[in-house]
């Protein structure tokens, strides 16, 4: 009978042995078959629901077809976002700074090397949830129309030929070479188009009367070099309505433009809720139900829904609004991707599994990281040569809100990093800190400084909070982890970063402790903002709660001290699902009259401000409404006037000062260009920009940055914010005013002169690739970057740019030395909008080649040329 039913189960395991390997055997299966064979099988497997469910960006495991679940959500904009450690680049405005398009390509080709290593850790460790896969929604490519729009720190500037030439670089850094088995990862071209803000209203606006030379000459040359160029794999359709119809949705963009004209067949992404807003009440309300604009939104080519909206397309196939055969054609497109990416494969069989974790902020990735942030510096002004500064200077005063701050210089979408080095530990470092003295001086939009105390308290004879963390939601069992912190909190797992090693994502508490000896009678802030629960104890006595799940805002809690009276603080916290995140504060408000500050920090030898805004004021679609900023955008592009009236104050010092402004778009600076000895721009400038800075400040590095956009004198210089049309004066190509800092201008510590250029052909026919050499000498007495730029004007066309770029090239030069700089203009540098045709061509006639360091007509050569 043992024997009968030994036999029994060995025919069992043998049967199940070859149906296994029947299984493997399927065609979807097989690694060898091209993607596209292999999705059309796996599609012809599936139902109806199963298909649909991958249609939507949180994709579920189909277990019985051996596909695992993926979130198609994951960001890059300038190092791998929300996922925990990460190298944290400069902004993308900032590697736009550089006009260095090889560099940008290394740095994105070392970000899709991070993306890769934490994508097979996340794998390995069976995790497949957002912000974890290899679908990346970079780059941002809309054209920075308009200063006040608080999202333009994300894009590549003012300038379609920029903004194309350096999101390509992006797109073929992030994908790879294509010469292999898998992509390396998948980049995505966005928001297409014609979306340049406002934020408040982005869910109902119309982008109408766009003429047609704007959307061709402006809004769409990226779009296009990304798909025909770079082979993007994926392109995102924006929020807002062009010309009444969804972008999401819209017939002209999606079908007429990207799939038939441009041949696209890769997959389409839509924003995340932009379907929504079809529906929605008080958003774009063109269609009245979930089933009618899912059905409209996949008939027109939008292939992901970044939102639960196409779950109602099953019941759409059962009202007639859209077949299965339809849907077929987007969910192909979503499973070729995949298969091109390994993500239904065994990571043995991706060569790029094999990339290790260490690269993840590697040495060599903070160096580039700090390299990129030299790059990108731009130097503004240098009056009297004040700068470089001395590295003998007995005595620096450091001032302003930005001065010290980390998380400014992360900017938006961004990792998390080990370190970063602020502008005054970058400046620190290069004098000693006793040479020099801190003063915030105010905050970035107020003279209210607040004075942080959280170092001042101690627990157990260490300065700070005691923290305790356990793995269960009532502080039950033992302790997962402890800390000491003695800086604010700023704890967000939402990049899967857990609150301290061993601790979990979700379902966990905290507990925080300290002992506070009051320093003065003064009101003390207590501020905190959390998901989920919290309370705040005084001596034992609850003085601010919120014991529930959900999000709260940022609450504050005034408590009067007492001179040297001590003070029990303890705050718990809990963590059901979702995204943990827990901020807290405490120390107090103090009015700082400028000419105080001033006072202080006179007797310094020079002084150094780092000011200007922050991620925290610009940005998407934000809550903050303060003056000058609504919603992530700005209404006044004036630096915050607190800032304005203490550095006229530190200028009355009679010292040298320096003017370092941190920000992701461009601010109307009449008075400090004219009266500050040195003003350069940083942006946000990442995790080692605090030593770039200083860098620059001292002369250890030769600054070459130039700008990507242009520096208005005023608000008055811009058309309406909700205007698209460039020919009201919008850009360098249209502006007819002065600026105060022109687009592609930047200072060095050295000088360049310009020879006479020369074509390398007699007779040019339209069409032609032509070169240009220009001989460019370096006149001073240090080694530096010269930005060599090229602009075409179409002389035969009045209505068009007064000038814009069709090539440039960032060139070192020796001093004393010349160089000779050659710059190929393709067949596409000399086409313009054709008002016959309606579109864009290249038309024999007379144009005009503009060649120099800036965009301003000062700094220009010409050179005429006439297309045969």
């Amino acid at each position: 009978m043992m024997l009968l039913w030994r036999k029994a189960i060995g025919s069992v395991i043998v049967l199940l042995a070859c149906n296994h390997l029947q299984a493997q055997n399927l065609p979807y299966q097989n690694p060898n078959l091209p993607a596209e064979e292999r999705a059309r099988d796996l599609l012809g497997r599936m139902t109806l629901t199963e298909k649909i469910s991958q249609t939507m960006n949180g994709s579920p495991a189909i277990e019985r077809l051996g596909i695992p679940a993926t979130d198609w959500w994951n960001e890059a904009l300038h190092g791998v976002a929300r996922a925990g450690k990460a190298t944290v680049f400069p902004q993308t405005i900032g590697l736009a700074a550089t006009f260095d398009t090889a560099a940008v390509y290394t740095t994105y080709s070392m970000i899709s090397d991070e993306a890769r290593a934490k994508h097979h850790e996340f794998v390995r460790n069976n995790q497949f949830k957002r912000y974890q896969g290899l679908t990346f929604w970079t780059p941002n490519i809309n054209i920075f129309r308009d200063p006040r729009w608080g999202r333009g720190m994300e894009t590549y500037g003012e300038d379609p030929f920029l903004t194309a030439s350096m999101g390509c670089m992006v797109v073929k850094g992030l994908q790879g070479t294509g010469l292999g088995k898998y992509d390396k990862t998948h980049a995505c071209a966005k928001h297409y188009a014609v979306h340049s803000g406002p934020e408040w209203s982005r869910h109902s606006f119309d982008a109408k009367n766009i003429s047609q030379r704007d959307l061709w000459e402006t809004y769409l040359p990226a779009f296009k070099a990304l798909v025909t160029e770079a082979d993007v794999k994926e392109v995102m359709c924006a929020y807002n309505r062009f010309e009444g119809e969804p972008c999401c949705s819209n017939k002209q963009l999606l079908v007429k433009i990207l799939r038939e004209q441009w041949g696209f067949d890769n997959v389409i992404v839509s924003d995340c809720g932009a379907i929504r807003d079809f529906y929605a009440k008080g958003k774009h309300e063109t269609h009245a139900t979930a089933e009618a604009a899912s059905s409209d939104a996949v008939l027109s080519g939008t292939d992901l829904a970044c939102d639960g909206s196409y779950a109602a397309l099953e019941k759409a196939v059962k009202e007639g609004l859209i077949r299965e055969s339809d849907i077929d054609k987007s969910v192909l497109r979503l499973l070729r991707a995949r298969i091109q990416l390994g993500m239904l494969d065994n990571d043995s069989l991706v060569s790029w599994s094999k990339i290790p974790y260490s690269v993840v902020e590697s040495k060599e990735h903070v160096q580039q990281a700090l390299d990129m942030a030299r790059k990108s510096i731009v130097l503004l002004s240098n009056k009297n040569n004040t700068l470089p500064l001395s590295k003998s200077i007995k005595k620096l005063a450091v001032v302003g809100p930005n001065a010290s701050d980390s998380v400014m210089q992360w900017a938006n979408y961004n990792g998390f990093p080990s370190r970063t080095v602020t502008i005054l530990e970058g400046i620190q470092a290069k004098l000693g800190s006793n040479a020099v003295v801190y003063e915030k001086g105010c905050e970035l939009v107020s003279d209210t400084v607040f004075n942080s105390y959280m170092g001042a308290g101690s627990f157990e004879g260490k300065p700070g909070f005691k923290a305790s963390f356990w793995n269960t939601r009532d502080f039950t069992g033992a302790v997962a982890a402890t800390d000491q912190v003695a800086k604010p909190f700023n704890y967000d797992a939402g990049g899967n970063t857990v609150f301290a090693p061993g601790v979990n994502l979700t379902d966990f508490s905290a507990r925080f402790e300290t002992v506070f000896t009051a320093p003065a009678s003064e009101e003390l802030l207590l501020k905190i903002a959390a998901d989920d629960g919290y309370r705040i104890r005084v001596n034992g006595q609850e003085v601010l709660a919120y014991w529930n799940i959900g999000k709260q805002p940022r609450k504050t809690y005034r408590l009067q001290t007492e001179k040297g009276k001590t003070y029990q603080l303890q705050i718990e916290y809990f963590q059901s699902a979702g995204s943990a995140t827990l901020q807290f504060d405490m120390g107090v408000n103090k009015a700082v009259a400028p000419e105080q500050v001033a006072a202080r920090v006179k007797d310094a030898d020079a002084i150094v401000f780092a000011g200007g805004i922050s991620a925290a004021l610009e940005g998407e679609e934000m809550s903050v409404d303060l003056p000058g900023f609504k919603r992530g955008d700005r209404t006044d592009i004036e630096l915050p006037q607190a800032q304005k009236k203490l550095l006229k104050a530190l200028k009355a010092t009679g010292k040298p000062v320096i003017f370092v402004l941190c920000s992701g778009s461009t601010m109307a600076l009449p008075w400090e260009s004219q009266h500050l000895d040195g003003v350069i721009e940083a942006w946000y400038p990442g995790q080692q920009g605090g030593t770039a800075v200083a860098d620059v400040l001292f002369g250890d590095y030769n600054p070459a940055g130039r700008l990507p956009l242009t520096f208005y004198a005023t608000i008055n210089d811009l058309p309406d914010f909700e205007d698209y049309e460039m020919a009201k004066g919008r850009t360098y190509r249209y502006f007819k005013g002065k600026p105060v800092y022109p687009f592609g201008y930047g200072l060095s510590y050295t000088r360049f002169t310009y020879g006479k250029a020369q074509l390398n052909k007699a007779t040019v026919k339209a069409g032609d690739v032509v070169t240009i050499q220009i001989p460019v000498t370096n006149a001073g007495t240090r080694n530096g970057d010269e930005v060599v730029q090229v602009y075409i004007k179409n002389l035969q066309d009045a209505a068009g740019p007064i000038k814009t770029l069709r090539g440039f090239k960032r060139v070192g030069i020796t001093a004393g030395k010349t160089q000779q700089v050659s710059i190929e203009l393709g067949k596409a540098a000399f086409e313009f909008f054709d008002t016959e045709s309606q579109g864009m061509q290249v038309k024999p006639g007379k144009y005009e080649l503009l060649y120099g360091g800036s965009s301003a007509d000062a700094a220009l050569q010409k050179l005429a040329i006439t297309l045969q």
